[in-house]
């Protein structure tokens, strides 16, 4: 096809391509298209960031910020997606973002990308895994009047992180297929919530509350719905949205685990987004519809479960709660899988302490048992700060998780606009395109950062009367943190010995590497196209 319209070409043969990109097949590649797909839609997850988040969008903004934000955050990321599907096209490794800027960039620009990527996997994993923890907490509560302490919640947090790490143990034609079925349980799971939350409570909001009520929980303004106060609290109410829309580049760390990578990959990053764009909104709406009349009677990170309680019931609310949960696993464990792959690829390149252990695969499934339990204990880590801080813990996780991820999403973006016409076509590309699509993202992304990093809450502003620490963004201490930690590293010692990508040799090392995991229980790698 032409090279001026976008699309795409006839794939190429996986196993050679990944043998041109310098790396033997490790990992046992049977994923197809569609189960490409479905990791980075169930880690997007809208029955988890759309649910366990809804109290950001309600408390700063409202209905406005819920509905009008998700299709403005929504549109955007379309675009980064599209960004990143022509990059992943031409260069389908697990390492993913950080591989790309090394290639497109220098060593420097790898590093960078890698720990942020890294930083940011880890991140959103803890956010997602302790928002099912919270979620969790309000089915065991209705079932058995469970306690909803923090305490309590990081105690369901620990049995799902060490749950998600077992299931990990399985080889990836049992994760694949797990993944698969969660998208399939998310796309009918919004269908029958909608159809419940339609049919069953007496009263529904009208469409002027659900597209047209401003709501400004913050303190700041003294809780103005209009002006530049509210437009500022709008704006740091996209959280739910941004949040929620994360994860995707799974699929390109799930690449050398795909058959027609160079194909699957890029759809797989592009439709988990559009398709979740659609489906989230009708969610959030539906969700929002049903708020009582006198509103939500609870305010706290538990407000969906009251939501539904108070406008359906205590057993309906069960029930809606059960299937937001079981999602919720679903997207805990494909997150670690994600994060696992992208640790085992910046490890197998040394950049990673102890990399001797990170990069290893088990002889038998293909699996990098290491890391997925290492990213199982730093996730677990994480979102140690709501113990004391409470729900600002969280929604500080779920910050770190957006900046860290879409700073490591922006840096290849950048060096492939700046490639130009030299940047080598994959199998599916923007054609003339590339220019308007990687602008959009690049400008939406460097906005985005800067709006999560200030205070979200008047109490949350230092050196003011009524600051409460318990209210304080605390984002920006961990992203600069890790800007100076990781720049400080690679100046005075990374720069010395991280070259970037390493190429684990020639041909016939690599085919030597490729027989040492052939065994009955585990089948040799298949070319493009085969099963």
């Amino acid at each position: 096809m032409s090279s001026d319209a976008p699309g795409a070409t006839a794939p190429v043969d996986d196993l050679a391509q990944l043998h041109r990109l310098g790396y033997a097949q490790e990992l046992f590649r049977s994923m197809g298209g569609f189960q490409n797909f479905a990791i980075s839609f169930t880690i997007i997850s809208i029955l988890a960031g759309c649910l366990t988040s809804y109290y950001i969008g309600f408390s700063q903004g409202g209905p406005v910020a819920i509905t009008w934000g998700w299709l403005i955050v929504g549109g955007f990321c379309i675009f980064v997606s599209l960004a990143l599907g022509e990059i992943a096209s031409t260069y389908p490794t697990a390492g993913g973002l950080y591989y790309w800027s090394s290639k497109l960039g220098s060593p420097g620009w790898g590093w960078f990308t890698g720990w942020f990527n890294l930083i940011g996997q880890i991140a959103v994993t803890a956010a997602i895994g302790f928002g099912c923890a919270i979620f969790m907490t309000s089915l065991f509560n209705l079932w058995w009047n469970y306690p909803n302490s923090f305490g309590w919640i990081y105690f369901l947090y620990a049995l799902i992180m060490l749950g998600a790490g077992l299931i990990n143990m399985f080889k990836v034609s049992i994760t694949a297929a797990l993944n698969a079925f969660s998208a399939w349980w998310h796309m009918i799971g919004v269908a029958v919530l909608v159809a419940i939350m339609i049919i069953v409570p007496d009263h529904h909001q009208s469409f002027g509350y659900v597209f047209g009520q401003t709501i400004n929980n913050t303190g700041l303004g003294g809780a103005t719905t209009h002006g530049f106060i509210y437009i500022y609290v709008f704006l740091t109410g996209l959280l739910l949205a941004q949040y929620t829309i994360t994860g995707y580049d799974a699929s390109a760390h799930m690449s050398e685990e795909t058959r027609s990578a160079s194909l699957g990959a890029a759809w797989g990053m592009v439709m988990s987004v559009v398709v979740s764009v659609v489906f989230g909104f009708i969610l959030l709406v539906a969700v929002t519809f049903v708020i009582p009349a006198k509103g939500p009677s609870d305010l706290s990170p538990f407000i969906v479960q009251h939501i539904w309680q108070d406008s359906m019931g205590s057993k309906w609310a069960e029930f809606l709660i059960f299937v937001a949960v079981v999602a919720q696993c679903f997207c805990t464990i494909a997150s670690t899988t994600s994060a696992s792959r992208m640790m085992f690829a910046f490890s197998r390149d040394r950049a990673v302490p102890g990399h001797q252990l990170w990069k290893r695969v088990s002889k038998r499934d293909r699996i990098p048992i290491y890391t997925v339990w290492a990213i199982c204990a730093l996730a677990f880590l994480t979102p140690l700060p709501a113990l004391w801080f409470g729900f600002v813990g969280y929604y500080a996780s779920t910050a770190v998780a957006v900046i860290g991820l879409y700073i490591a999403f922006v840096l290849p973006i950048i060096l492939r606009l700046r490639a130009g016409e030299k940047f080598e076509r994959g199998a599916w590309h923007l054609g003339k395109y590339y220019k308007v699509v990687d602008w959009i993202a690049i400008l939406w992304i460097f906005f985005i950062c800067i709006v999560f990093l200030l205070p979200s809450f008047q109490g949350g502003i230092p050196f003011k009367s009524n600051f409460d620490w318990n209210l304080l963004n605390y984002t920006p201490l961990p992203v600069f943190g890790t800007f100076v930690l990781f720049g400080g590293w690679y100046v005075l010692s990374g720069r010395k010995w991280f070259k970037g990508p390493v190429r684990q040799g020639d041909e016939a090392e690599l085919e030597r590497i490729e027989a040492g995991f052939e065994s009955p229980g585990a089948p040799a790698a298949s070319p493009a196209g085969q099963a």
